[in-house]
């Protein structure tokens, strides 16, 4: 049987979340249906736009312009703070209602899941009225939209999903992509960033159809080892698995969302530095070692990258992940602004089978992850900030900013 795979994403996450809270405590106005955003704070330099109403939107407001410029286009425009506490709240309760059909979801971000539905297919049936069954429940239990988007992979079913919104269900089976997907901008192909869509146009490659009949040697002069796999997302061939809750729970995670666009390198450094300090600390306590590492950038238009890697050797030690964890941040990031970094250790295993190369030592290694555990015990003790190791300090990480 072939694979069916869903994706269902929340319409205006916080916008949306932010309107039920206020309804349901009393508010006499929808925010959904007046000039508002979800922005940060106006006092500060760095307040943007995080999420806008229907009527916002019309007259120009776009996520990620400042407060300032929306107010420019709004003249009544109502600013919102954000409440994340309340958006953990209501995402919890969508995927709540997910996994009464199946436990096979895997969440990419507080807003969105992929669903493997082949699983249950024999015990719900048909995909499309499914599809219409979680979303009108959705709205009906907690008064707000999703699109779901329907494929045989992941790629194509995040694609479905972002067609004409918001409360609808799309299709984009691989007899469909010539039709719906070909047309569309290269900058709307999922994965793709901001300057891989600059570079694309420049080779007058401006639509997935022109990137999916590309040859491929002339994206190798540009974008390498990436130029196949460019290709193949643009004719709409992805493999990846759903990475069920059930494989998910096997490994730790943690990530910081910012309250601006976060370009800085030393910023950044010093971010996924404190991630993975406090991510190791948890790995240690449960006496795991990680055999894979991920980081998760979401950028400022809050398209979402991501990126794992298998290490030659498990390991709990903080300077060996973390220069892992610079390495695929690297690798993945796109030069866009970044609104959220996150860091992932999987794959756990109970002992550390080591083979050491020419260059490492035994006892040097040792005497590491012995300073580790000294470490977590300070912290512990005396909170957080207390002691920094001296090799996570390089690349002035901890250079003053403001």
């Amino acid at each position: 049987m072939k694979r069916i795979i869903m994706h269902i994403d929340v319409n205006n996450a916080f916008l949306s979340w932010t309107a039920v809270d206020l309804l349901n405590k009393g508010y006499k106005i929808d925010i959904r249906k007046i000039e508002s955003v979800i922005g940060g704070d106006e006092a500060m330099r760095h307040g943007i736009v995080l999420a806008k109403s229907p009527v916002a939107k019309k007259k120009g407001v776009k996520t990620a312009e400042t407060l300032m410029s929306a107010r420019r286009k709004c003249r009544n425009l109502k600013v919102y703070p954000p409440d994340y506490r309340l958006y953990k709240k209501m995402s919890e309760a969508v995927f709540d209602i997910i996994r009464r059909y199946t436990p096979d979801i895997e969440i990419v971000s507080i807003d969105e899941c992929f669903v493997d539905y082949t699983n249950v297919y024999n015990l719900y049936g048909d995909p499309i009225k499914f599809a219409y069954k979680i979303k009108d429940e959705i709205y009906r239990t907690l008064k707000f939209t999703v699109n779901v988007g329907i494929a045989e992979n992941k790629l194509c079913a995040k694609m479905a999903s972002d067609f004409e919104k918001p409360n609808k269900v799309h299709t984009l089976y691989p007899e469909e992509i010539e039709k719906k997907m070909y047309p569309l901008p290269i900058s709307e192909l999922y994965g793709i960033g901001k300057q891989s869509s600059i570079k694309l146009v420049d080779l007058g490659i401006k639509t997935i159809g022109d990137l999916a009949h590309t040859n491929v040697y002339i994206l190798k002069k540009i974008f390498k080892n990436q130029a196949e796999i460019l290709i193949q997302k643009a004719q709409g061939i992805d493999n990846s698995l759903v990475n069920a809750e059930t494989e998910a729970r096997k490994g730790l995670s943690h990530s910081t969302t910012f309250s601006y666009n976060l370009s800085d390198l030393n910023v950044i450094y010093r971010s996924l530095q404190a991630l993975v300090e406090n991510v190791c600390i948890a790995l240690r306590r449960e006496q795991k070692y990680a055999n894979v590492v991920g980081v998760t950038i979401k950028d400022k238009n809050f398209h979402t990258y991501s990126k794992q890697r298998k290490l030659v050797n498990a390991t709990d030690n903080t300077t060996e992940i973390f220069n892992e964890i610079k390495k695929l941040f690297h690798e993945a990031w796109d030069l866009e602004p970044i609104r959220l970094l996150g860091i992932s250790l999987s794959h756990l295993s109970n002992n550390k089978k080591r083979q050491l190369s020419l260059f490492e030592s035994d006892e040097i290694m040792e005497n590491d992850s012995k300073l580790d555990k000294v470490l977590d015990k300070l912290k512990e003790q005396y909170g957080s900030d207390i002691v920094k190791k001296a090799s996570l300090m390089d690349n002035n990480i901890f250079k003053k900013f403001d």
